[in-house]
């Protein structure tokens, strides 16, 4: 297959969903040989930050001089920006080549009566195949959905478990309750591993807590009380965590302090068990790291700022983001949600701080909610909201609101904020 054949190819698994389970993964990867056992791992889970925890990580071993791959999804410009070595995405041409080899073992499954693997786990398969290929030292893996039955953790030779903040998210699959979604999240811990873990519910912690006894693991959380905030911004932030003084960060947030100091709990954990990775290589790969996506200033004059909140825990980290950073500026509100996610605790939080809201429907997504039903849920937090037919009219409609001096924020769901980003740089290029 050439890279277009390759993408027909794996467009057309997406029919068969999203399964739970590990059987169709390991049958799999072991008709590909096992690539994944010749892999070391740091497994990413939790509800959110995982995206910004990878960033640190990855970054910092890249600085450390170490072969790195990085798989993440969703993929907001490129297919193939969730394949990563040393930052730099897989290229068509291997693309091809692994989903050609992947193809040829789904089919000798199907010969053989069993059922074909999902999309995800075909990408998975591919992640694993492709970071063997490029002889990849460690593998930042974040994981899909919940933990104990996605597809990633089929893998046994992780070194280091990070499980972000836990909070309610894809509750149909992962439980109703904080305790019963970290069951699923604590899946990924190993046995004789390090679990790093940021400051959970208690319940959480809890639960997070008696997995690690159980394989006999051990968990360090972040000390909240050690993280020292020094300066705020958009483009660089300091701050202090225990001993580590004076690390510069460049993701926006006021989040960020809690996920780079996670990333440190995470560093620290591979030097105790051997690797050698320098105070300098933390320091600069903490200040390199990138995500976009997650409070992500596009433009100025008017600010523009995307996040891809999309539930609770998320839309109060960005309200206070919003507070910190823009508290004495007038917010206009882009926002577009997926029907099962938890839109009324997003506009509860987002709409007040707005003086003007559009509503605005993903694209080409079955769970998106209409953009016309979205505005009736938020005129329960404000009078001044208004639905745009499309992602285009909601940002004209954003800048026809917007004076210099104010922010349009973007948000809901990472699915449209690609769409978001090349509305702005064509804006930008228009008016230069």
């Amino acid at each position: 297959m050439n890279y277009k054949e390759s993408r027909v190819y794996l467009d057309e698994l997406s029919r068969y969903g999203s399964v739970l389970g590990l059987d169709s993964m390991r049958e799999l990867l072991h008709r590909l040989g096992d690539p994944q056992d010749e892999l070391k791992f740091i497994h990413v889970a939790g509800t959110n930050g995982k995206g910004s925890i990878l960033s640190y990580l990855s970054s910092i071993l890249i600085q450390a001089g170490y072969t790195t791959g990085c798989y993440f999804s969703p993929w907001l410009f490129e297919y193939g920006e969730q394949f990563q070595v040393n930052g730099v995405h897989i290229t068509d041409d291997e693309l091809a080549r692994h989903t050609t080899e992947i193809a040829e073992a789904i089919n000798s499954m199907e010969i053989d009566g069993l059922n074909s693997p999902t999309l995800f786990e075909a990408e998975t398969a591919l992640a694993m195949v492709y970071f063997k290929s490029r002889g990849c030292d460690f593998v930042v893996l974040e994981t899909g959905l919940g933990g104990r039955g996605d597809a990633t953790n089929v893998v046994s030779t992780t070194l280091v478990e990070a499980i972000t903040p836990i909070s309610k998210d894809h509750m149909a699959f992962l439980g109703e309750t904080i305790r019963e979604i970290a069951g699923e999240k604590a899946g990924i811990i190993k046995p004789d591993t390090i679990a790093v873990s940021a400051k959970q519910h208690a319940d959480a912690e809890e639960v997070l807590a008696a997995k690690c006894d159980e394989l006999g693991s051990e968990l360090r959380v972040v000390d909240e009380a050690a993280i020292e905030p020094i300066s705020y911004g958009i483009g660089e932030q300091r701050f202090n965590y225990s001993s580590w003084k004076d690390v510069t960060i460049s993701l926006a947030g006021v989040h960020q302090f809690s996920n780079a100091s996670l990333a440190i709990l995470a560093i620290e954990a591979l030097r105790d068990k051997g690797f050698i990775i320098p105070d300098k290589a933390i320091y600069d790969g903490l200040k390199a790291a990138r995500w976009f996506g997650r409070f992500t200033e596009l433009a100025k004059e008017p600010t523009v700022i995307i996040d891809g909140a999309h539930n609770e825990s998320a839309a109060i980290a960005l309200e206070s983001s919003i507070c910190q950073y823009f508290g004495d500026k007038k917010v206009i509100l882009v926002i577009g949600v997926f029907k099962d996610k938890e839109y009324n605790k997003l506009l509860s939080h987002l709409v007040p701080l707005s003086k003007q809201v559009i509503t605005v429907e993903t694209p080409n997504n079955d769970r998106a909610m209409p953009a016309h039903e979205l505005r009736e849920k938020a005129l329960a937090y404000s009078e001044h909201v208004e639905a745009a037919e499309s992602i285009c009219q909601g940002m004209e409609k954003a800048y026809a609101y917007a004076s210099r001096d104010d922010v349009i924020l973007i948000c809901g769901s990472l699915s449209f904020l690609g769409d978001v980003k090349r509305i702005v740089e064509r804006r930008g290029t228009n008016n230069g």
